[in-house]
């Protein structure tokens, strides 16, 4: 990789960063899509997508968390049913024929309803989710997370917003938090076989880090909860149609 295409890589590593942590995420399907623009091998792209992850969601989860913007009861039963299967996830490698249109399509709606959503006049009343929902979907959307190096933040954020289990700015906080524990299960799922990181990576971290302080500052603080949402809904709609449409 020549000095300017790793300056544009490391560019748009920051870009994701930036953009995904003001609603919560980590950026792993942005980092994705850069590393395959400049045609990183797929072997390292999983892997360094959930270690920069790891970085992103850590400095989220503290802002969001002294910002008031975060839910333990909420957070703790999504990530204890999700962890084991992001573990799970992160050790196979399997064909995206059939999976990734699949999740491509559910992002893709779920991009459309968080846009509906953002036109109400107010957010509706947030209920407690049941602990069997919960069970069933933290740990398909850890088995997600692992297997697709993701973090799952971008499965799970659209749920809660959608069934009002917490309002719109906590909810960045508990996906902030998924993601951490989420990628950190499915990076040691990829140490029980072969796994390989660029040499890049610390300047990739840094540019990581940066923009996440950056978006989550923004996110926690500033931005309303009718602005995270449009900025999920695009955000989801990117991603949706890039596995909807097989592109790497």
């Amino acid at each position: 990789m020549t000095s300017e295409a790793a300056l544009t890589l490391t560019t748009l590593i920051f870009a994701a960063a930036l953009l995904y942590s003001a609603v919560g995420f980590a950026g792993g399907s942005g980092y994705l899509a850069a590393m395959a623009l400049f045609g990183v091998a797929p072997l390292v792209m999983r892997p360094t997508a959930l270690t920069l992850n790891i970085f992103v969601a850590a400095v989220a989860t503290a802002r969001y968390y002294r910002a008031g913007a975060f839910s333990w009861s909420v957070f703790w039963p999504f990530a204890a049913a999700s962890v084991p299967f992001a573990f799970i996830g992160g050790s196979l490698t399997l064909p995206g024929a059939v999976y990734r249109p699949v999740v491509g399509a559910i992002l893709v709606y779920a991009a459309w309803l968080c846009l509906r959503r953002s036109t109400a006049a107010a957010e509706p009343e947030t209920r407690k989710p049941r602990p069997g929902v919960v069970a069933v979907a933290g740990a398909a959307i850890g088995f997600l997370a692992g297997l697709t190096g993701v973090g799952g933040g971008i499965f799970l954020s659209p749920l809660i917003i959608l069934a009002a289990w917490a309002e719109v700015r906590v909810v960045s906080g508990i996906a902030a938090a998924f993601i951490l524990v989420n990628s950190a299960a499915g990076l040691l799922g990829m140490l029980s076989r072969s796994m390989a990181l660029p040499t890049q990576l610390p300047l990739w971290a840094a540019a990581a880090v940066v923009g996440g302080l950056l978006g989550s500052e923004l996110g926690s603080r500033y931005l309303s909860s009718k602005t995270i949402q449009r900025l999920l809904a695009v955000i989801l709609a990117v991603a949706g149609l890039r596995m909807a449409l097989s592109i790497p």
